[in-house]
């Protein structure tokens, strides 16, 4: 029997307790899916991520059924890796895993107030500018890495990872497939996140937007995360997914007459920001059949 996860992350625990006598294994970022093993008390179910050998213990109340019948979706989901012990934002091993550095904070869901607080913090420490993990080199650039990074620390999920045809064969025929990058599991490069914020990301607490004076508000009023993805018209070149984050006393998004025409964003790629608006104006409007994009979304996540 299956569950969803029905809070925005999900503490996996060692031990039926939420008190000092358990230890968190890891985070399981809102609408993943365990398999039930045993429901051991009224409030504690030993449960299974799908996919990985990882048990524990969640709290029953923050988890809802799936019903198998309609959703077949949650048997080919790839649960991302849990956070690496190699990868620092000064190097760039195991990026396709999170960031394990506990000096790193999470966005703090306690109010508004902290919600926008946490995340200044997030990109103070993340400091895409200057982080050697973000640089670009002589045969990529890193923007859907940050954008990652970004929402792991800010508790809403996004993809790191999909799996190959082989490994989707294998699950589809009721197999269950580790996750070994490189041989069953292949990163998500932008063009690919733009197609799953299209097909999945309802599912995964996010709102597709209409533009970007309203991405923007919704940001500033609540905390929440915002993301820009482009898809490119040549889909062998590197798409484009930016975050758009709130604003502060001194950094702002770029308004005429009210209304925002460049929002407040953070973003690797050929140049990395912290903070931007006005310096890289729409961006994701080049029409340009070389450079440009073919479509682009907008969506949030309180």
């Amino acid at each position: 029997m299956k569950y969803r996860v029905a809070t925005s992350s999900l503490n996996l625990r060692d031990f039926p307790s939420a008190n000092d006598n358990s230890k968190i294994l890891t985070q399981i970022p809102f609408r993943h899916t365990v398999k039930l093993i045993e429901k051991t008390t009224s409030d504690w179910w030993k449960v299974k991520l799908l996919n990985t050998d990882k048990e524990g213990f969640v709290f029953s109340q923050d988890i809802e059924h799936v019903d198998e019948t309609m959703d077949q979706i949650a048997d080919i989901e790839v649960p991302n890796f849990e956070p690496g012990s190699k990868g620092s934002l000064d190097n760039k091993l195991e990026t396709y895993k999170p960031l394990g550095d506990p000096a790193i904070p999470f966005r703090d869901l306690t109010s508004v107030a902290s919600k926008l607080s946490s995340i200044r913090k997030i990109i103070d420490t993340l400091n895409v500018s200057k982080s050697f993990r973000y640089e670009k080199d002589d045969s990529d650039t890193y923007c859907n890495i940050y954008t990652f990074d970004y929402c792991f620390f800010a508790k809403v999920y996004i993809p790191r990872l999909r799996w190959t045809d082989t490994a989707i064969e294998a699950l589809e025929n009721g197999n269950e497939v580790p996750l070994v990058f490189g041989e069953t599991v292949r990163p998500f490069y932008s063009n690919y996140i733009y197609d799953w914020f299209l097909q999945s990301a309802n599912t995964f607490g996010w709102e597709r937007v209409s533009d970007v004076d309203a991405l923007q508000k919704k940001v500033n009023a609540n905390g929440g995360v915002g993301v820009i993805c482009a898809k490119r018209f040549i889909l062998n070149k590197s798409g484009h997914v930016v975050v758009v984050v709130p604003e502060t006393e001194t950094e702002k998004a770029f308004r005429l007459e009210g209304k925002v025409i460049y929002p407040l964003q953070s973003q690797a790629g050929m140049d990395n920001y912290n903070y931007f608006s006005e310096v890289r104006k729409d961006w994701w409007d080049s029409k340009d059949p070389e450079k440009g994009y073919s479509s682009a979304i907008f969506y949030y996540h309180d």
